[in-house]
């Protein structure tokens, strides 16, 4: 709260005239949404991270029946929060028709003053997020300056062509690997669970200007809705895509963590408070495994389903590996005590279900082996059945490989021996894992061949 504060005060001194001429608006009844005399300035850019951070979650979406893929991510969370602060908001479609709140092709759909009960918007809102993609964004957005007043909760990332999401977080206490948490989905558009990841984002184009970016403003200029010139708003910079802007470090990504929080933290700090991160992710798992094996037993969730949204947990599987896996290596680069860091981690218990109880110690161990899929035993959920887990991680490698063979041998060969060769280095792995586990029953790879020697 604290610094949201502190922003609004700072960011006061950017507001200027906007060209609104709000007095010549004529409001049409039919339109998806009034906004009268409001209009985006940076004050208002701050009640939108706010509301971000303190709203967005992984259901989201799910919960209140949205499809989306990458790309619909940064336009629903905006249209949504300008629905409902009523703020003008649009988008550019792919035939390059700028649509937003004042359209009125859907005036004879009942509107209502809570927006996900508002037919007439949810209709625009669907609407629209057929109409964009990753390449209208460059069209709809401006690229911003680096620092803490500019990149905050609601703040959009994209890579060329390819992907994007929103900043839902910015977190200052060393807790994430990356200062920068972002929401992000997957393609197709779907209804799904979005996923909290680190900031992850190659160089940015100066062609298309892709990078870290915010929407632009729209503004009425006495005739129509037009965006405010990008170079008028007050974030706008370049610096992202200069030379200078990574002089000094690894990557973009490791320029941008800096430029956010350039605190050099204590290792043993760290580490404590990634534990306690990784501890809220750890519990807030343990409901959503227990609810999806109640109701996911016997094929009653198939992967794909609505269900198998709500209870699966890949994305957080995927979070809890990247985290554990950065804990591992701070623990080992820096050289702690093994035996202090044991002993806290096994006085952190987490009670699973059906009597059993793991303690983060265990999962710190034995992570990898995590299952995501909602209709799997308790015990295999929470990396209980270690054998079983390699077992179907071997089986999804052989048939990646397979379904790389069938699918870009003749089209890609290059490609495919590079693509093979990963999943071929993911076997070997797992394969030596097996190993070490001690599992006692054949590979899955041994038991096929085993079977087709014994064909006549």
């Amino acid at each position: 709260m604290i610094i949201y504060m502190i922003l609004l005060l700072v960011l006061s001194i950017l507001s200027f005239p906007l060209l609104s001429y709000s007095r010549d608006l004529q409001e049409h009844p039919s339109q998806v949404w009034k906004v009268g005399d409001r209009r985006w300035t940076a004050e208002e850019e701050i009640q939108f991270a706010r509301w971000v951070e303190e709203n967005m979650d992984e259901d989201f979406f799910l919960r209140h029946g949205i499809p989306v893929d990458c790309a619909d991510v940064p336009y629903a969370v905006r249209w949504i929060y300008a629905r409902i602060a009523h703020l003008p908001a649009a988008a550019t479609t792919k035939n390059h028709q700028l649509i937003g709140h004042w359209s009125t092709h859907w005036g004879h759909l009942p509107t209502h003053p809570e927006w996900h009960k508002d037919q007439r918007f949810r209709k625009a809102l669907l609407h629209m997020l057929t109409e964009t993609t990753t390449r209208t964004l460059p069209m709809d957005t401006y690229p911003i300056r680096i620092d803490r007043e500019s990149v905050i909760p609601g703040t959009i990332f994209f890579i060329t062509e390819s992907h994007s999401g929103v900043i839902g977080h910015v977190v200052l206490d060393g807790s994430t690997l990356h200062p920068l948490q972002t929401w992000e989905a997957t393609t197709p558009a779907k209804l799904q669970k979005l996923s909290l990841r680190d900031f992850l984002t190659p160089r940015p184009e100066s062609t298309i200007y892709s990078g870290i970016v915010k929407f632009r403003w729209p503004v009425w200029n006495g005739e129509k809705w037009s965006y405010l010139p990008v170079t008028q708003h007050p974030f706008y910079s370049l610096e992202q895509y200069s030379k200078e802007f990574t002089e000094g470090y690894s990557d973009f990504v490791e320029a941008v963590a800096k430029r956010i929080d350039s605190t050099i933290y204590d290792p043993w700090t760290k580490v404590e408070k990634l534990i306690e991160t990784l501890s809220a992710y750890l519990e807030t798992r343990i409901p959503i495994v227990l609810e999806g094996y109640k109701r996911c037993q016997k094929g009653r969730c198939p992967e794909g389903s609505p269900l198998w949204e709500v209870y699966s947990t890949p994305g957080r599987d995927g979070r809890i590996t990247l985290l554990m896996d950065h804990l591992h290596h701070l623990i080992e680069s820096n050289s702690l005590d093994p035996k202090v860091i044991q002993e806290k981690m096994e006085n952190i218990l987490f009670p699973i279900g059906n009597h059993l109880v793991v303690s983060f110690y265990f999962l710190y161990q034995n992570y990898p082996w995590l299952s995501p899929h909602p209709g799997d035993s308790i015990e295999a959920r929470w990396g209980l059945k270690k054998c079983e887990m390699i077992a179907k991680q071997i089986r999804s490698a052989e048939r990646s490989i397979s379904f790389i063979e069938r699918t870009y041998r003749k089209r890609d060969p290059r490609y495919a021996d590079f693509a093979i060769q990963q999943q071929q280095e993911i076997l070997r792995r797992l394969k030596e894992e097996w190993k070490k586990a001690q599992c006692t029953t054949p590979e899955p790879s041994q038991r096929k061949e085993t079977k087709e020697k014994k064909k006549p």
